[in-house]
């Protein structure tokens, strides 16, 4: 269960970094370096407290780690019933997005390999296949759970967000009049949810309420995106064709050229100063003049066993 050394030989290679304003996103003289390639499709980078990279290569079934000190890539978890978003809480625990197609499940990874279900039915129902996840400040979870592929049967009525509240015992749905949702991500301070709806290649900003639901729907990208991620100054990075940089205010500021198409983002490393960057085959990584927000999560009650 816990990461062992892969044999993959770690290519660094540079490719240009383009900002579309000199806004000081990026650090001066920074390239994109690609640390590892060779997957069949990387996803769902998440940073754990010492700044390591955690993602998944969705059709092989793992989730892998980059050390950031040794530079080095192992395997944290096999088998892991098509593992997609990854997010850690505040005592270390990996939530994890399982997408298998009617077995999707929301479970957390303690640092000893204990695997909890947090959520695996809504209203009696298997999920359609979940994707990404985001915790705030209160310890509740928001996630996605679209459908990819094969569409017909679905077990829930369309595909749509969801919240697990903080004691861990209700899911509710918060949104339900999306195409196809995707990546989403939050505030430090738990007040606004972007999330993306893929299907409809937009993004849009809610304010949070305080059971958190969801309100004031409000169109804040002109674009959608798989995966995102925010900064410490509030700015959010969409991924499609580049890393698309927009500040608060749905401006459209920077974008960072990546030789494959990137799918997802997040900081991590000393400082949460690196960006790294899942994209197709590869992980990428570039320095970053930003430091990557951090939301801190009010720490829940130890959770029974499923």
């Amino acid at each position: 269960m816990m990461a062992r050394t892969l044999a993959i030989a770690l290519v660094v290679v540079a490719a240009g970094a383009c900002g579309a304003q000199d806004v000081g996103v990026v650090a001066p003289g920074a390239e994109v370096k690609k640390l590892a390639g060779g997957f069949q499709f990387t996803e769902g980078p998440a940073a754990d407290a010492k700044g390591d990279v955690y993602f998944t290569d969705i059709p092989d079934n793992r989730i892998l780690k980059w050390s950031v000190e040794a530079g080095q890539l192992s395997t944290f978890r096999e088998n892991s019933n098509g593992a997609n978003g990854l997010y850690f809480d505040k005592a270390g625990n990996l939530l994890v997005c399982e997408g298998k197609s009617d077995a999707g499940r929301l479970v957390s990874i303690a640092p000893d390999g204990t695997l909890t279900v947090l959520a695996d039915k809504y209203e009696g129902k298997p999920f359609n296949s979940l994707n990404d996840l985001w915790i705030d400040p209160k310890g509740g979870v928001y996630f996605s759970d679209p459908r990819y592929g094969n569409r017909d049967n679905l077990p829930q009525d369309g595909e749509h967000v969801y919240y697990l509240t903080p004691d861990r015992v209700k899911v509710i749905r918060v949104i339900s009049d999306m195409v196809r949702p995707n990546g989403l991500i939050g505030t430090p301070d738990g007040k606004t949810l972007y999330v993306t709806d893929h299907g409809a290649d937009k993004t849009f900003a809610y304010a949070v309420n305080d059971d958190g639901t969801l309100t004031d729907k409000k169109l804040f990208a002109p674009e959608g995106s798989d995966g995102m991620t925010i900064d410490s100054r509030g700015n959010v990075y969409l991924t499609n064709r580049v890393v698309a940089i927009y500040d608060r205010d749905g401006k459209r500021i920077a974008e960072i050229k990546v030789p494959e198409g990137p799918s997802n983002v997040t900081f991590g490393g000393p400082g949460r100063r690196t960006l790294f960057i899942t994209a197709r085959t590869s992980l990428y990584s570039i320095e970053m003049a930003m430091r990557g927000a951090r939301t801190p999560v009010t720490p829940t009650r130890r959770l029974r066993q499923r």
